[in-house]
């Protein structure tokens, strides 16, 4: 009886304290975006004497309006919503089919082109960037939504995510549906995808994120101010920000670029939630 009481007092100690421990971290990491936000919100001849503090004293949204007079901005913007969204729907559906086809069919050669897919994991991005620009300038294509969408579209992780979820859904489903006489495809549709709604969320989440604040890509491909996306435009007027707008400035332009992320978060975390959940369970 006491061991028992002894061990749920113990237990209760580490519970607390690894939430202690979680909170600590979440304030420490949250204490650098407190501050970029903080310094957004004030007045740059405050910024000159003094960039410490927390609190928006004196307040003021001159930095954001003064950004958004710039009249690229909207376009820039519009570039980085037709990328990233176009880019999360078609790494759905090549990573949903790839990755079924990977864990119910079997065909030809399916052991070699799946290690293959796992080799494009350890490939580092910037090895194939001198190759990708040669060929996209030979076809024409740079400064077009097609070149900053296309060589993001597979992505080797998201087969393997898809894949694995697809091997654990039980294959009695699929044959109760065959025997129905349903084809690969209807099963594919109508039952393997429903099902996997929770990864395809957390999937398209993390494409959109990546989409949204790419910028390597982005600014080797885009060289045309009209085709800027908003991580690269942004960051081609900080300089004159900085000089001539001030730090504020270029503390509203970091803001402004990740607040759509934030919102997207807060809309679908309790799908990002279910997912891992759900990969933890299985």
């Amino acid at each position: 009886m006491m061991a028992s009481a002894r061990t749920s007092g113990l237990r209760r100690a580490t519970d607390v304290f690894i939430l202690a421990a979680t909170i600590a971290f979440a304030i420490l990491w949250l204490l650098p975006v407190v501050w970029v936000v903080a310094m957004s919100l004030k007045p740059n001849a405050e910024l000159m004497r003094s960039t410490a503090g927390f609190l928006p004293v004196p307040f003021t949204l001159d930095n954001y309006i003064g950004l958004l007079k710039l009249d690229t901005v909207p376009r820039w913007l519009m570039h980085s919503l037709i990328v990233s969204v176009t880019m999360t729907i078609l790494v759905l559906v090549v990573s949903s089919m790839a990755g079924y086809a990977f864990a119910r069919l079997e065909f030809p050669v399916k052991k070699t082109l799946f290690m293959l897919v796992i080799a494009g994991l350890m490939v580092p991005e910037q090895a194939v960037f001198i190759p990708l620009h040669t060929m996209v300038s030979g076809w024409g294509l740079h400064n077009s939504h097609f070149a900053l969408v296309m060589p993001r579209v597979a992505v080797p992780i998201g087969v393997f995510l898809m894949m694995q979820f697809f091997r654990s859904v039980p294959k009695e489903l699929e044959e109760a549906a065959a025997i129905d006489h349903a084809s690969r495809l209807t099963i594919f549709l109508k039952i393997m995808l429903p099902l996997s709604v929770p990864a395809l969320t957390t999937l398209g989440l993390f494409t959109f994120i990546f989409a949204w604040n790419d910028f390597l890509w982005p600014l080797v491909s885009a060289t045309k101010a009209d085709m800027y996306t908003v991580t690269v435009g942004l960051a081609s007027i900080q300089t004159n920000f900085a000089f001539s707008e001030g730090i504020g400035a270029v503390m509203a332009s970091a803001v402004f670029a990740s607040l759509p992320i934030v919102l997207l978060f807060l809309i679908f975390q309790r799908f990002i939630v279910a997912g891992v959940a759900m990969s933890a369970g299985k």
